[in-house]
């Protein structure tokens, strides 16, 4: 990884001096001042020289005074500093990755592995785990369905090669009788069996000009049940499981009545949430975010800590956590990363 440039006009000891200063606010989450340092960090230092490493820290960015307070405060580039740079991973402890591996058991539906990889994160990190349920264009078709409903709309009802049944409703241009929703229902499955579904949309979409040449109602029910069925709605079927949200009413920077709030209704709108996981899907590993890395204001105060699983060899979605910026990363960071592996281990086994 390439240094910083904070990294390179920043010394050792005060690259020393600021991972115990961030180090002992995430442990007590109180301004951290000099006569603190100088007794945590094991250096033969004068006050005076730590006052001045201190303010050299302060000039970089890297730290701040909170109000009048004589301590100091890592800021979101000291955070990334210390993160990217100085952070020390612990192992997890056998009883966690113990109860990882019974929640995340093999003889379990994959809709509920997921929602046991979200509760066992906010369980063990005491903040709120997050899983984003896989993209529906990573399904694998065995069978598809089409029920008529009133008003013009269509009951979708999709059957993954492993089982999964996913149901949608969509909107049709016209009515049609059951016998042409069977009809295109057989055709779309005997094309689209064995397929993911974005590879058999593309297909379609790519086959849907010479389809609409046909103009028998049977081909404009199949074109249409295609159309809606694969090439549109895509974002409303992305969503994701979450647990422990109440767990971040805890902490005292997030406590306040209106951040809450701001939080919950982000939790409950999901779309700039599911924008930020879209992100991570094409990461190697965890990623982490940290206050305003996110590009979202109510994230301010947090930090959300990702890793993707997969499928087959195919990322298909993402878990993490999001809590307090500080938070104590080096169990955080493992533990997002081991349920990962432990999740995607499970998914592909079954």
């Amino acid at each position: 990884m390439a240094e910083t440039d904070s990294q390179q006009t920043l010394p050792e000891r005060g690259q020393h001096l600021l991972k115990v200063l961030v180090e002992r606010f995430i442990a007590d989450g109180e301004p951290v001042g000099s006569r603190t340092l100088a007794r945590d960090s094991g250096l033969e230092l004068s006050p005076a020289t730590i006052r001045n490493v201190i303010a050299d820290l302060e000039d970089l960015g890297l730290v701040a005074s909170p109000h009048t307070s004589a301590g100091r405060v890592p800021t979101v580039k000291g955070y990334r500093m210390f993160i990217d740079t100085l952070l020390t991973v612990s192992p997890l402890r056998r009883k966690e990755i113990q109860k990882l591996r019974t929640e995340l058991r093999l003889n379990t539906e994959p809709q509920e592995l997921l929602g046991h990889a979200s509760s066992v994160l906010s369980e063990l990190t005491k903040m709120a785990g997050v899983v984003t349920l896989p993209r529906r264009d990573h399904m694998v078709l065995r069978q598809v369905e089409f029920l008529s409903l009133s008003g013009n709309r269509v009951l979708v009802i999709l059957v993954s090669k492993d089982g999964e049944v996913q149901n949608r409703v969509i909107q049709t241009n016209r009515s049609y009788t059951r016998s042409q929703l069977e009809q295109a229902a057989n055709y779309i499955s005997q094309h689209g069996k064995g397929l993911e579904l974005e590879v058999l949309r593309n297909r379609l979409v790519n086959e849907m000009d010479a389809l609409r040449q046909s103009v028998t109602l049977e081909m404009q029910a199949v074109v249409e049940m295609a159309e809606k069925t694969f090439t549109s709605g895509d974002d409303e079927q992305a969503d994701y499981v979450m647990s422990g949200q109440t767990n971040l009413m805890g902490f005292a920077e997030l406590s306040s009545v209106d951040r809450l709030r701001s939080l919950f209704d982000a939790f409950g709108q999901k779309r700039d949430l599911l924008h930020l996981f879209d992100q991570c899907l094409e990461a190697k590993g965890v990623q982490i975010f940290i206050g305003e890395e996110s590009g979202y204001s109510v994230l301010d105060q947090c930090s959300v800590v990702t890793a993707p699983y997969r499928v087959s060899g195919e990322t298909v979605g993402v878990l993490g956590i999001i809590g307090p910026t500080r938070m104590a990363y080096h169990r955080v960071i493992p533990m997002v990363d081991v349920t990962a592996r432990l999740l995607t281990a499970a998914l592909n086994q079954r």
